[in-house]
């Protein structure tokens, strides 16, 4: 079963020769992956050699008319943080290098990498539905895998989905517990 290892989300309009120049540059073969999540995206891909036991795959998918998903798949052992990284700064490097706006990237590793959803208008009338909290979290710790974060994030990537949480018409209902918790985070402590 492959894994997602990093996921670029971009977003831009690509002529046909600059797609081609893409895919060149990344050496992926305009064929799209069958297998995994979100095959049925897929434009193109290649398979990476192996370092371990751990198949990698690096593909490109379509997301709407002008949305790209750079994603590093593998099968098995996850791979190590260095090849991670290594293809992190290929991949920001192509989106860069193609004039495409950098949407996001999973999982984070700055502030820049994280997607914020931009708040409703001021003018958007508010609900007259009471907001609930629906999660079970009641502590801190236990809400950032529910955040797409792992507990060893970076902070700053930590700071702006816990922010985002805490703009929510939800977060007033809230353990109060866990806003103590966000509040103290976020002052540093």
């Amino acid at each position: 079963m492959l894994w997602p290892a990093l996921r670029v989300l971009s977003n831009g309009d690509l002529a046909s020769h600059q797609f081609q120049e893409l895919l060149g540059v990344l050496q992926l073969e305009a064929i799209p992956r069958t297998d995994g999540p979100g095959a049925t995206r897929s434009v193109a891909h290649r398979a990476l050699a192996r370092d371990t036991s751990t198949r990698l795959i690096l593909d490109l998918a379509r997301t709407g008319t002008s949305g790209w998903v750079f994603t590093l798949f593998f099968d098995g052992e996850p791979p190590s943080t260095a090849t991670v990284e290594a293809y992190r700064v290929l991949l920001r490097g192509t989106v860069e290098q193609f004039g495409l706006a950098l949407v996001e990237i999973t999982p984070a590793a700055s502030a820049d990498e994280v997607h914020v959803v931009p708040s409703a208008p001021g003018g958007a009338p508010e609900s007259t539905l009471a907001p609930a909290w629906d999660l079970p979290y009641d502590d801190l710790s236990q809400m950032w895998s529910h955040l797409g974060l792992r507990r060893d994030a970076p902070r700053e990537v930590k700071e702006i989905k816990l922010r985002e949480v805490m703009s929510s018409p939800a977060w007033p209902a809230a353990p109060a517990k866990l806003r103590r918790q966000a509040e103290s985070f976020l002052h540093g402590a």
